[in-house]
Order: C-alpha cells, then structure tokens, then sequence
C-alpha cells in the first residue's frame, strides 16, 4: 500500500517531470503580463460534490516553484467536499501561481476523482467482509499518486508493480506449459515470504491451482454460478480474488458469494475527474 511517507519519497521527481512537460523553456504567456516579481493570492474552489485527494501535492507543486509559496487548506484528504466549498487560498510569486496552476489542478482533480468513485464502490460492500483492490491498469507516470487516491477512498492497493509480488496470469502460465509448473518455478525462484498468486479461467484451472498449491486464487471473468462452484472446489484453501468486469453494480452480488477480494481496474482507469477551480488571484500591496 502508498503511504503518507512513500509518496515524499518520491513525489518530487514525478511534478518536477511534469512541470518541465508544461515549461519546456518559458512560460511564455505569464511573463508576458508579469515582467516582474510580485506576490499575490489565489482561492481553490470547489465545483461539484465529491472527495478531495492530493491537497498536499497541489500546495508541492507551488513549492517546487516558489519556495516562499504556502498554502492554507481547509480540507484534508479524505474529506467530503461540496460545490461551493472554499478549499485553500494559495499564496506566492504570481508567476509561480500562473505557471503552476495547471500541474497542479491535473493532479488534485485526477486524485480526487479516482477517491471520489472509490468510496462510491466501497460504500456497495459495506457490511460485507470482501476486500476491494485496484489494479496496475494506471496512467503512466500517476501511480503513486493514483494508488495513493485509492486508499484515500477507502480501498485497498494490489500490488504497487511488477516487483511487488508473484502474480501469474495467462500469459505467464503458457510460457510455463500448465499452472502446475508456473506454480512450481515461482516457489522455486521467489523469495519463501512471498505469496503465490494465479489466475484461473475455468474449474478445471481452479483445481489444478489447488493441488499445485497456490496461495491466490483469482477467479477470471467467471459468473456467479462457476465462481460459487469454484469457491466449494479451493475450500479454503486459499485465498480467492474476483477479478474481470467487475462493475459497481455487481460488487453486492460478488460479495455475497463470498470471495476474499474483489479488483477493479476502472478505480483507475474509468474514474473521471473531480471539477476543481483556481479563482480570483489578485496582488497583495
């Protein structure tokens, strides 16, 4: 899972690149109309209900700029948030503000959308012992910050990358030749503290990943019907995962058959933006 301290780890690098793709050399339009230096403030508002997320990358990406720039939030992350709702006054370089502004807005309304869609789905398992995951199905160079929106909406992060843990899909198991022996190189290559996960299509494939002993069992693209038949087939004896179409409408139906985790890649890749404005910047004499 993104924690608070991972993303300060590694935020940085990931605004400063997305701040050289919007200023290749100059902002031209901004220095324009400020050839000089002055200070100014300028308020975020909000525009339409939902969950704020990335408050604290919006205030960095102003800091990168203008290291005398702050800003005063009146929200935190996680908190719900109204049309209408002042959420913070940034104050700096009106030119940091000008050029900044942009970056910064990309991040806090991607952020805030995907918190914003994943409460929504959490709140269709409440009362329901199902885990809800995302996916690697994220916005290049936007993981940590989409990953880390996740868990501000309440969800649990699969895993971070490819480095993060054993996972074996279609593809993986062709190149073996059978779930068997794709299970049976992982246990041999991986580390013994790492959890074997694979992915099943059919009954058949659930069976075989039972007796070959996998830890995961991910139910593919089944229905209801073949997941509950496979579910009295792993018998506990694993830990199960739906994955595959899975649509908020149908989270109830899936919890209720009894699976430990349910993934859903449009947390990520579906979730649209959260409006949020920057308005009113001024001068301060």
């Amino acid at each position: 899972m993104i924690n608070g301290v991972t993303m300060k780890i590694n935020v940085d690098d990931y605004i400063l690149n997305t701040l050289k793709e919007d200023i290749t050399s100059e902002d031209v339009s901004t220095n324009a109309v400020m050839p000089e230096d002055k200070q100014g403030r300028a308020e975020l508002i909000c525009k339409q209900d939902g969950v704020i997320c990335g408050l604290d990358i919006f205030r960095r990406t102003f800091e990168l700029l203008d290291s005398t720039s702050r800003f005063e939030a009146n929200f935190k992350d996680g908190d719900d948030v109204k049309k209408g709702d002042l959420l913070g006054v940034i104050y700096g370089d009106i030119k940091a503000i000008l050029s900044g502004e942009r970056t910064a807005l990309n991040y806090l309304q991607r952020m805030s959308g995907i918190a914003t869609i994943t409460k929504e789905y959490m709140n269709e398992l409440e009362g329901y012992s199902t885990t809800l995951l995302d996916t690697r199905k994220t916005t290049p160079n936007m993981r940590p910050f989409e990953k880390y929106a996740v868990t501000v909406g309440g969800a649990t992060n699969h895993r971070y990358n490819l480095s993060d843990g054993v996972l074996l899909k279609d593809n993986h198991i062709g190149a073996a030749g059978s779930i068997t022996k794709a299970i049976q190189m992982a246990k041999a290559y991986a580390p013994f503290v790492r959890k074997i996960e694979v992915e099943t299509e059919t009954l058949e494939q659930v069976k075989e990943a039972v007796d070959a002993g996998a830890d995961i069992i991910m139910l593919d693209n089944m229905d209801d019907e073949t997941m509950m038949k496979a579910l009295e087939i792993i018998d506990k004896k694993a830990q199960t995962e739906c994955s595959g179409n899975v649509t908020k409408e149908r989270l109830k139906e899936i919890a209720e058959i009894g699976v430990d985790f349910v993934s859903c890649g449009a947390l990520t890749h579906s979730a649209p933006i959260m409006d949020v404005s920057l308005k009113n910047l001024r001068p301060i004499e």
